[in-house]
């Protein structure tokens, strides 16, 4: 991408080229107060994080803290920070959470406001609200700012950009153009159309699902916060889901196992053409020791969306706060302050040792420097998340995110329809609900 190219995208994004900082960012507090302090994160395995960590250094040199990360991986994560939340230690100063995960784990992280007024940052200026939601207490609605998101998501379709230029074919922009699309390329090539994720494995099969779902209409939840994904319109686009595989066989065999990862790698070894998955998996597709792939056969576009309908990505968020029980508060939120500076942010993602995508902030999301490095993917993701939706953030989401997952996993074996299984979730999540 060149930057006249990039100046007509910011345009007809509606972006501006630049935004002000001067509200957006903290100050460490001078003389090294905590000089000596060494606080703990507990922190979910993910390249950015450890990105942040090779940066430590210059965070003691200017306050003298030292930082300790232990990394969990994202299945154990859940639990991990359930069995925190039951123990009250102050093992860890820093804890992550995901938003979803929120709602049941509030009482693990102490407000921030007061904090955050001091040090005169502003988080509606750093963050798109749905982001900052995953942070807010009462479901992500209420006054209280339980810590910074640090890690966000929206979904884009990557596809092999020489393939799709060597069969004249261009991204879809429906659901059933991925079909189509994905079809011709298994006629003309030895490659699967679209690798998909069906698998049981902590909720990543409802993460396209969600698209589908919205896309037709339909919902988790109703207003009253009971189940709607079973009506009509979840029926026929939970089967438009499934009968990618099912019916129209434009999938790998696998995806009915597949979870996030084996779709991606799929793609990056050269096995399917297209995958509909969070951003951060650009660094996978690309990076020469997990991928087949050079840079410059890795397209990317918006997710496909329903016929006459909006398209539509699920966010995910993660945050960081501070641990209720923590006796090194202050010390915590000079790390916090520094590592959400949006400079730091930026850091990694100008790093050329890295390819990490992952942006929060919106100063990042619309620079100019970072999309030319990226060829405008984080202006697709500024734009996704001006009417970007998640899941509601309710207590009992854990529980319902196990029932759907384990029905989409039942639906794609092909042993029971998908109104009957969607009824009988409906049923469990009722109860659940109560």
């Amino acid at each position: 991408m060149q930057r006249r190219e990039l100046i007509q995208l910011m345009a007809a994004s509606g972006f501006i080229p630049m935004l002000s900082q001067a509200q957006t960012t903290g100050a460490l507090k001078p003389g090294k107060p905590y000089a000596g302090t060494t606080i703990n994160v507990l922190s979910v395995v993910a390249p950015q994080f450890s990105a942040h960590e090779a940066k430590l250094a210059e965070f003691e040199a200017l306050t003298g803290i030292k930082v300790k990360y232990q990394y969990v991986p994202f299945p154990s994560m859940r639990e991990k920070l359930t069995a925190e939340l039951v123990a009250k230690t102050d093992q860890y100063d820093v804890l992550s959470a995901m938003d979803v995960w929120g709602p049941s784990l509030y009482n693990l992280f102490d407000p921030i406001n007061d904090r955050l007024a001091e040090k005169k940052i502003d988080m509606t200026a750093r963050y798109p609200h749905a982001h900052l939601r995953a942070a807010r207490d009462q479901n992500g609605t209420g006054k209280n700012i339980l810590g910074f998101p640090i890690r966000g998501h929206v979904q884009l379709m990557f596809y092999r950009k020489d393939i799709f230029a060597k069969l004249g074919l261009k991204p879809p922009e429906t659901w059933q153009q991925m079909i189509e699309v994905g079809q011709q390329i298994q006629s003309k090539s030895d490659l699967s159309g679209v690798a998909m994720y069906y698998g049981k494995t902590a909720g990543q099969n409802l993460m396209i699902w969600f698209n589908y779902l919205w896309g037709m209409g339909s919902d988790l939840l109703d207003a009253k916060g009971q189940p709607m994904f079973n009506n009509a319109q979840g029926v026929v686009a939970t089967q438009a889901y499934v009968d990618v595989l099912l019916k129209h066989k434009a999938a790998p065999a696998g995806s009915a196992s597949f979870n996030e990862a084996d779709a991606v790698n799929s793609v990056a070894q050269g096995k399917s053409a297209m995958v509909p998955v969070w951003w951060w998996r650009y660094s996978g597709l690309v990076d020469p020791k997990t991928s087949t792939l050079k840079p410059d056969q890795v397209g990317f576009a918006p997710l496909p969306s329903m016929p006459g309908k909006e398209a539509t990505t699920y966010t995910n968020t993660w945050f960081y706060g501070i641990n209720k029980s923590s006796k090194r508060k202050d010390a915590t939120m000079e790390y916090l302050t520094w590592l959400t500076n949006p400079e730091v942010e930026k850091s990694v993602l100008l790093d050329r040792k890295l390819n990490e995508v992952v942006a929060v902030q919106t100063p990042n999301l619309i620079d100019g420097d970072v999309n030319l490095r990226f060829g405008g993917m984080h202006l697709f993701g500024a734009q996704a998340l001006k009417g970007a939706k998640g899941t509601p953030l309710f207590a009992q989401w854990p529980q319902v995110s196990d029932i759907l997952e384990a029905s989409i996993s039942e639906i794609i074996t092909g042993k029971i329809d998908v109104k009957s299984a969607l009824d009988a979730a409906a049923s469990r999540v009722k109860r659940a609900m109560r």
